[in-house]
């Protein structure tokens, strides 16, 4: 089993699904239940997306999930700032700020990632150009 508590990515999830717990926690009754529950559920579901990329060889796939789930998240952010669920708006944005810094992260593991599947693409040509010599 890979280890992920080392990975920045995993901690601002881990961040964000605690924010998360302790913000809706003041929605008003009508949207804790509803918006709030949403939130707390897809925020907790990033987390378990993060250990599940850094557990696979082949990450692509699963960092593409996570893109989608963080925009989703994002999303669904907005619909709560708009119909008014958050007490500040501060804590809107203090949300909205962890969830591109996420993406941000995804971005740069994505781009990391296939840089790697390249190298290795270029490294097996040049196996086969070897074998058929």
């Amino acid at each position: 089993m890979a280890r992920y508590e080392h990975l920045p990515i995993y901690k601002g999830a881990m961040d964000l699904t605690i924010y998360l717990e302790q913000v809706v926690r003041n929605f008003s009754r009508y949207h804790k239940y509803t918006l709030g529950s949403d939130l707390r559920q897809q925020s907790r579901e990033l987390v378990m997306v993060i250990i599940r990329a850094n557990s696979r060889a082949d990450k692509l796939p699963v960092l593409h999930d996570l893109r989608e789930r963080l925009e989703a998240l994002q999303v669904l952010l907005r619909i709560s700032k708009e119909v008014k669920a958050f007490q500040k708006f501060n804590s809107y944005a203090h949300a909205a700020e962890l969830v591109v810094a996420l993406s941000r992260q995804n971005e740069g593991w994505m781009k990391g990632q296939s840089k790697i599947a390249v190298s290795g693409q270029q490294a097996a040509g040049r196996s086969d150009l070897r074998a058929e010599r």
